[in-house]
C-alpha cells in the first residue's frame, strides 16, 4: 500500500476490488449514491464476480444478505463496498460472503463471490460501488470508462 503525507493529511490509495469498467459515482441511477449522501466514491461495472479487499484493514460490517461490506483501513479510513442497486431485495441470493466481522484483510484477499447473472436476471444493476464513509474526498486516478483489473489503483482518499 502506498502512503504519503501531503499538507499533513495522510492519503491512501484504494485498489480495484473487481475487474471491470471504471465510472464516477455521479454516473449511477440512484440518488443516495450519485448525490454522495453516504460519501464520495467510485463505481466499477464488474466483468466477473470475484470481490477482493481494496485496502488493508479490518472487516467492520458484513450485511446478512452479502450485498455490502465495511472495511476500516489501518489509518482509520472507512470504506463501504456495495454490490448493486436495490440488491438487498435479493435476500442473499447470488452473494457468497467469504469474510466475517472482525477479520483482518490485506489488499487482494477474497471478500465474496457474486453471481452477476443472478443479479441481472432479477432485474437489478450489478455495479460495485466503493464509498468512503468518513468524509474523505476522492482524487480519481483513472479516466471514466477505463478498464480496470483487481489490485489496480483506482483513487486516492484525501
Amino acid at each position: 500500500m502506498f502512503k504519503c503525507f501531503k499538507n499533513d493529511v495522510l492519503d491512501q490509495k484504494v485498489y480495484a476490488p473487481v475487474n471491470g469498467t471504471y465510472r464516477f459515482l455521479e454516473s449511477l441511477n440512484d440518488g443516495m449514491f450519485s448525490e454522495k449522501m453516504l460519501g464520495d466514491g467510485v463505481v466499477i461495472e464488474p466483468t466477473d464476480g470475484h470481490l477482493i479487499a481494496p485496502i488493508d484493514g479490518q472487516i467492520t460490517v458484513v450485511f446478512e444478505t452479502g450485498h455490502a461490506y465495511g472495511i476500516q483501513g489501518e489509518n482509520g479510513i472507512e470504506l463501504l463496498i456495495h454490490i448493486g442497486i436495490d440488491t438487498v431485495n435479493m435476500n442473499g441470493l447470488g452473494f457468497q460472503p467469504l469474510v466475517k466481522v472482525g477479520q483482518k484483510v490485506k489488499i487482494g484477499d477474497s471478500l465474496a463471490e457474486i453471481d452477476l447473472n443472478a443479479i441481472q436476471s432479477a432485474g437489478y444493476q450489478d455495479s460495485v460501488i466503493i464509498i468512503c464513509t468518513n468524509g474523505k474526498s476522492i482524487k480519481y486516478l483513472l479516466q471514466e470508462e477505463s478498464l480496470v483489473k483487481v489490485k489496480e489503483a483506482i483513487c486516492v482518499l484525501e
